[in-house]
């Protein structure tokens, strides 16, 4: 099995980035820290992507699907209220995906408060820090083994 973690605009920034907000974790630290999870399942790999680019991650979605990517969680950033593309590209190829973000969202500015993609997805997480990215590894590993045993 094969998780795809897709991280969008702005998190090549965290440990810096309104630190207040999303904590002194840098995106290193959650790739270390996703791939010290991903050992304790058998035979679950993992592979990771960050862009600031709307177009890259449309592209890198389609590529993954191509590849065999069995499951994908995404962190849209700011493109999580505005980009219609990538909902379009999560539909598309129908990879079961959790959208994760650090901050609870809900309780940001109002422009932040409604997700376009997150309905393309089979859930998401938000404000639970880099805890969500790991409960978003979890649930989807036993969401795909659970939904492969019923096939």
């Amino acid at each position: 099995m094969k998780i795809c973690v897709i991280n969008g605009p702005n998190l090549q920034l965290l440990g810096t980035r309104e630190p207040d907000v999303y904590g002194k974790i840098t995106l290193d630290d959650i790739v270390v820290r996703i791939k010290n999870l991903a050992k304790n399942f058998k035979n679950v790999g993992v592979e990771f992507f960050q862009s600031n680019n709307e177009g890259e991650i449309v592209d890198e979605i389609g590529n993954l699907y191509k590849s065999g990517c069995d499951g994908m969680i995404i962190n849209p950033a700011a493109y999580t209220h505005t980009s219609i593309a990538i909902y379009d590209a999560l539909k598309a190829v129908n990879i079961p995906t959790i959208e994760v973000h650090i901050s609870n969202i809900y309780k940001r500015e109002s422009f932040r408060q409604h997700s376009i993609t997150a309905g393309a997805c089979i859930g998401q997480i938000s404000g639970l820090g880099i805890i969500g990215y790991e409960c978003a590894f979890s649930a989807l590993v036993d969401y795909i083994d659970t939904n492969s045993e019923n096939s």
